[in-house]
């Protein structure tokens, strides 16, 4: 019994999880086609963290072999606004987001599929709450992991600090 509804929960994980695939992807291809062709799969979306993966292929390397740098940017991207903007969803508060700043520290080559994990789900929470009461932009920094599991576990590839702004509308 209770191996069946941890199968349960773990198929309406990836249901979900394919569902906000299938809606960055359209997203891209809508708004931004830099994102739907690196073709980004959500890998993890939850209240508390947000796992964006991007797969090393034709695409996304350089002539090296491991992740271009303008791709390593794209999954940073796209593990802090989707995290904003589920949060910002499920809580039925509407808010407009930009990035206004970005650093990056790149660690070592990312040279296989690359995860962007973004585990500021409590502060981007607060930070919505606080633009929704103010109806000014909030300006805070938020943090990006970058991991190539297959290849180095879970040992950083690259860090970057992105300068999240929200408005509360």
């Amino acid at each position: 019994m209770q191996v069946s509804k941890v199968r349960s929960k773990t198929v309406k994980a990836s249901m979900s999880n394919w569902k906000q695939t299938l809606a960055l992807r359209a997203f891209g291809l809508l708004k931004v086609p830099a994102i739907f062709f690196v073709r980004p799969t959500v890998v993890r979306l939850t209240d508390e963290a947000c796992e964006v993966r991007i797969p090393l292929n034709r695409r996304t390397k350089n002539h090296w072999g491991s992740m271009y740098f303008g791709v390593l940017a794209i999954g940073a991207d796209c593990a802090g606004g989707l995290m904003t903007i589920y949060l910002s969803r499920k809580n039925g508060q509407k808010v407009s987001l930009i990035f206004k700043g970005f650093k990056a520290e790149f660690l070592k080559r990312p040279e296989g599929d690359t995860h962007f994990i973004c585990k500021d789900g409590a502060l981007i929470r607060k930070l919505i709450r606080e633009a929704v009461k103010k109806k000014k932009r909030v300006n805070h920094p938020i943090t990006i992991i970058a991991t190539t599991p297959k290849k180095t576990g879970n040992e950083p590839v690259a860090k970057f600090e992105l300068i999240l702004s929200l408005k509360g509308q």
